[in-house]
């Protein structure tokens, strides 16, 4: 047994994206395919423990750091949402949440007729629908118990596992969406106002610093009142709720908090989180999944990216901005909001920065598709069991 303490997993997440950034030095068909380097890395150390398990070698790693990197990555996006910045461009969040909820509903009702058509609870098809591919980790854990309690036998087990599954998909399937989409159509990045009122603000490191120390504490506290009343969401939903709380504030006075160091941040936070996520995950919990629900997961990738393709890219915009809107699309209605911000970050590196979709697909993805799952969860549910057991 390898037991790894905090600063150890930590070492080796670094470690994982170095080697990343060696493996993309040396493959060409993964930056072809803009998986981000996190991701390579982290599944470049998935494999190692699982061919030690397989060697006989059992590895445990603690996940402190991984989740406290999780909470300032969204708390970073939390002080990035300028009430300013997203009232300028407020048509692009509204269309990503109603494609974000019209690909959720999809979700469930190819979950639910793919489980009744092989024998399975309709329930099942939930689980494997928008709770675990919408939803992520966190709402599959959240929502367990409750599906339990309607009768799915193991519920929190198949929901883990599906979110799994839906990670690496989104991990290698967002990027190369979006890539596809810019090479189809010939698509070219445009410098915007957006781009450069966020550039332009400038503010103080320290101030930023402990902005961020400051939301992911007093959100610690949000989310256990949240939970407290019986409320089903993340727990960096309260984190995300101070930090946009704080950037309001800000907006209206000194404007102290700074741009640049907000980035920073996030996207080492965002690196570090990922690489410990893929590092963490038991690979072959995939590998025990019954063939039928990789069937109806397999199924749910397939028409969540032609929906993506098809439908989301032309909504989004059909230009450069659209197409990385997309891929963040694709990310976290498959994955999780990580998932999304690495693919578009991927995309930004070799073609340019999106500023629209920089700004509405986290707000989306990381805070409103979160709080109106839950709901579309819950109908789905309430329908499976009043017509069809």
């Amino acid at each position: 047994m390898f037991r790894a303490n905090a600063a150890e997993t930590l070492a080796l997440a670094a470690g994982g994206l170095w080697l990343a950034g060696w493996a993309h030095g040396r493959v060409g068909l993964f930056d072809r395919w803009n998986i981000p380097r996190p991701v390579t890395g982290g599944l470049l150390l998935a494999a190692c423990v699982s061919l030690l398990r397989a060697a006989g070698v059992e590895c445990e790693f603690d996940t402190l750091l991984r989740d406290l990197f999780t909470l300032a990555f969204f708390t970073t996006i939390g002080l990035r949402a300028s009430v300013g910045l997203l009232r300028r461009d407020s048509g692009t969040v509204l269309v990503c949440l109603a494609l974000a909820l019209a690909g959720a509903e999809l979700q469930n009702a190819v979950g639910i007729l793919s489980a009744k058509a092989l024998g399975l609870n309709p329930l099942l098809g939930i689980i494997a629908g928008s709770t675990t591919l919408a939803g992520g980790p966190a709402t599959a854990l959240a929502f367990g118990k409750t599906f339990e309690d309607m009768g799915v036998a193991d519920a929190q087990t198949v929901g883990v596992a599906s979110a799994v599954f839906g990670i690496l998909a989104a991990g290698l399937l967002g990027g190369a969406v979006g890539g596809w989409l810019i090479r189809r159509h010939g698509l070219v990045a445009r410098g915007g106002a957006v781009a450069a009122a966020v550039a332009a603000q400038r503010g103080e490191w320290l101030f930023t610093l402990a902005a961020i120390a400051a939301a992911m504490g007093l959100g610690s506290v949000v989310s256990r009142g949240i939970a407290a009343a019986g409320v089903t969401l993340p727990g960096y939903i309260g984190a995300m709720i101070v930090a946009a709380a704080i950037r309001f504030w800000d907006d209206r006075g000194r404007a102290r908090l700074d741009e640049m160091v907000l980035a920073k941040v996030g996207e080492l936070s965002l690196g570090l989180f990922i690489s410990m996520a893929l590092l963490t995950l038991k690979l072959w919990v995939l590998a025990a999944l019954a063939v039928p629900l990789v069937v109806i997961l397999t199924l749910q990738v397939v028409v969540t990216t032609l929906f993506a393709v098809f439908i989301a890219y032309r909504w989004l915009g059909r230009d450069y901005e659209g197409a990385v809107a997309t891929a963040g699309w694709t990310g976290f209605m498959l994955g999780t909001t990580a998932n999304a911000v690495a693919s578009m970050a991927a995309l930004e590196g070799r073609h340019g920065s999106a500023p629209r979709a920089r700004l509405a697909v986290p707000v989306v993805g990381a805070f409103l598709i979160d709080f109106t799952n839950s709901f579309v969860i819950l109908s789905g549910a309430d329908f499976v069991r009043r017509f069809l057991l």
